[in-house]
């Protein structure tokens, strides 16, 4: 597609060419010779010089319109186009606090296991729109709501445990993931919110992040993860042999109802990598909602397409004018 960055500039063209009729009709040709006798002249005709001149002003008259059509700025403009689809808006919370570190889920710990189930996941929704939130003592959006799903797999794989200071903020997440959801225009906006503890930051109560859901029309499903009683969880001090000790990581999963209820989702509670894998599953079944997205657009500018040639005609102009077609004085 081509289009002018400023048309109304074109406008200027009008002046530009009254100006030059006007300045025609007003030029006197003046004598260039003197003879006694003008009727021994009467055969000749003009030469090619003489027409040629007569061009002249009509070539500057071009270079003008060149120049004006330049300073409008016309541009090319690439994959402007909507499209539309079928899809829902979500968010993925995670709770990245240090007892995800835990190893009853194997092959890996908690976190590295939910990694790789929500990575699948995203990549078999490819019609949604998925953001990423992570949260332990804060809480912050690692990814916004996007159809990339190269950029939000790449943000993903960045998470570990140690980018926040350790604590289980889940009011905080979840209420930084419904914010994320607040201008979507999608029928449907969901959070999963996924942690394996109870929320010990008093920043932000979970119900009150829940009543905001609400408000909002932003459903949240309730994620649950570690098995029951005590797990083997990593051992510091003996960290270059690999030796665990079993210890026990209580679960709220009083509050994650309470969320799920008050929201209108559904609370999940995943023992194993398998389980986890079959409620992504679940929610990968929701309804879906029409969405309306615009690709990237980028321009291309086209002003030296006018600016060159009339560069170039205004210089020939002055060499002809300074050498063959140059009046006698």
């Amino acid at each position: 597609m081509f289009e002018l960055a400023r048309p109304l500039v074109l406008f200027l063209a009008v002046p530009v060419v009254a100006a030059a009729f006007i300045l025609r009709r007003r030029r006197v040709d003046t004598a260039v010779l003197r003879h006694s006798h003008l009727a021994l002249m009467a055969d000749a005709g003009p030469g090619l010089r003489v027409r040629m001149r007569s061009l002249l002003p009509w070539l500057r008259l071009v270079v003008l319109l060149l120049l004006v059509v330049a300073l409008a700025r016309p541009r090319e403009v690439h994959n402007l186009h909507e499209v539309e689809g079928e899809g829902i808006d979500i968010v993925v919370a995670l709770d990245i606090s240090g007892s995800m570190r835990a190893l009853d889920f194997q092959p890996d710990n908690r976190l590295e296991v939910a990694k790789s189930i929500i990575r699948d996941f995203v990549l078999g929704r490819g019609e949604d729109r998925i953001g990423l939130v992570v949260f332990a003592s804060r809480a912050f959006t690692q990814c916004p709501l996007t159809l990339d799903r190269s950029i939000l797999t790449g943000f993903l794989d960045e998470v570990q445990i140690g980018l926040i200071e350790d604590g289980t903020a889940i009011g905080l997440g979840l209420a930084t993931a419904v914010n994320r959801l607040r201008h979507s225009e999608a029928t449907s906006r969901t959070v999963i919110l996924l942690t394996d503890g109870s929320n010990n930051v008093p920043t932000l109560e979970p119900e009150t992040a829940a009543e905001l859901a609400s408000s909002l029309g932003v459903r949240v499903y309730t994620v649950g993860v570690g098995k029951h009683g005590l797990v083997p969880f990593p051992d510091d001090r003996f960290a270059a042999s690999g030796r665990t000790r079993m210890v026990e990581m209580p679960l709220d999963e009083e509050l994650l109802q309470e969320i799920a209820k008050v929201t209108g989702g559904s609370y999940f509670r995943a023992v194993d990598a398998e389980a986890l894998a079959q409620i992504f599953a679940t929610i990968d079944a929701l309804e879906t909602s029409r969405y309306r997205t615009t690709v990237t657009t980028w321009y291309e500018e086209r002003m030296a397409w006018f600016a060159s040639p009339a560069l170039l005609l205004l210089l020939v102009d002055a060499l002809l004018g300074a050498a063959w077609l140059r009046r006698l004085p």
